[in-house]
C-alpha cells in the first residue's frame, strides 16, 4: 500500500489527514466494514447466509435455524435472536462447525409471531419470521353488514382485511393459516359474539384464506 501524502504543509492538513487515515485503515486486512450506512450494513448482513429453517409450527412442536458464516471457521459465536415489543432479546447461542456451519433447534411453547436473526459479532442478518400456531375456533362476516363502523375505525366493505376479536387491542397483528395460505392482518373490530368463536374473518380474509364459514384455523400472534 503507498503511503499517504504529507499533508501537514497543506492548509487543510488537518482535515485531508484524517481522510487519509481513514482510507489507510480501510485498507487493512480484517478491519470491519461496516460504516453505518445502508451498503455497509448489507455488506456485512451478507457475511451470513440463510440455509433450510423450520419456522412454522404448533406450539410445543420443534422449530428449527439453519445457516452458514460464509468467512468463518468452526468455533465462532453464533446467536438466534427474536424481536419482541420494541427490542431483540437471545433464544439460543451456538457456534460454527468446521467450514463455518450453524444450527438451532427448540420448542417454543406459547403461540406468537416474531421476527428472528441471526447474529456473529457485526454481522446481523434477519432470516423470517416465526410463527408459532394453535388452533382458533373461528367465523366470518361482511354480506348485509357493509357500510357499519368498525369498532377500531373506518367503516366494513368488501375489501376490508382484518379480524374481529373481543380483547385484542386494535391495529393488533395476527397471523392465519389455512394449509398452505397464509396471512398476516390487523384487529379491526370487535367480535365474535357467539359463544365458543375466537375470531370473526373479514370476508376479504375469508377468501384470501379459502375458508368455508365456521371452523378452526391455525392462528399465532
Amino acid at each position: 500500500m503507498r503511503p499517504c501524502l504529507n499533508l501537514r504543509a497543506r492548509h487543510a492538513a488537518t482535515a485531508l489527514g484524517a481522510l487519509c487515515l481513514a482510507v489507510s485503515l480501510a485498507a487493512l486486512p480484517g478491519t470491519a466494514r461496516s460504516d453505518g450506512t445502508p451498503a455497509a450494513r448489507a455488506a456485512v448482513a451478507a457475511d451470513i447466509a440463510p440455509g433450510k429453517s423450520r419456522l412454522d409450527v404448533l406450539a410445543g412442536r420443534q422449530a428449527s435455524v439453519h445457516g452458514r458464516v460464509l468467512t468463518g471457521a468452526a468455533g465462532r459465536a453464533v446467536v438466534l435472536q427474536r424481536h419482541a415489543g420494541q427490542r431483540w432479546s437471545t433464544i439460543d447461542r451456538a457456534t460454527t462447525r468446521a467450514g463455518g456451519g450453524f444450527g438451532f433447534a427448540f420448542r417454543p411453547q406459547q403461540s406468537g409471531s416474531a421476527r428472528l436473526r441471526v447474529v456473529v459479532e457485526a454481522a446481523r442478518r434477519e432470516i423470517g419470521r416465526l410463527n408459532v400456531y394453535r388452533h382458533a375456533a373461528v367465523s366470518w362476516y361482511g354480506p348485509g353488514l357493509y357500510g357499519n363502523k368498525l369498532s377500531c375505525g373506518g367503516r366494513l366493505t368488501p375489501g376490508t382485511l382484518g379480524v374481529a376479536h373481543k380483547t385484542l387491542p386494535c391495529g393488533a397483528r395476527v397471523t392465519l393459516r389455512r394449509g398452505d395460505r397464509v396471512i398476516r392482518v390487523r384487529v379491526v373490530d370487535r367480535g365474535p359474539y357467539v359463544g365458543g368463536r375466537e375470531f370473526d374473518l373479514t370476508s376479504a380474509t375469508r377468501a384470501k384464506l379459502h375458508f368455508g364459514g365456521v371452523g378452526s384455523l391455525l392462528v399465532a400472534g
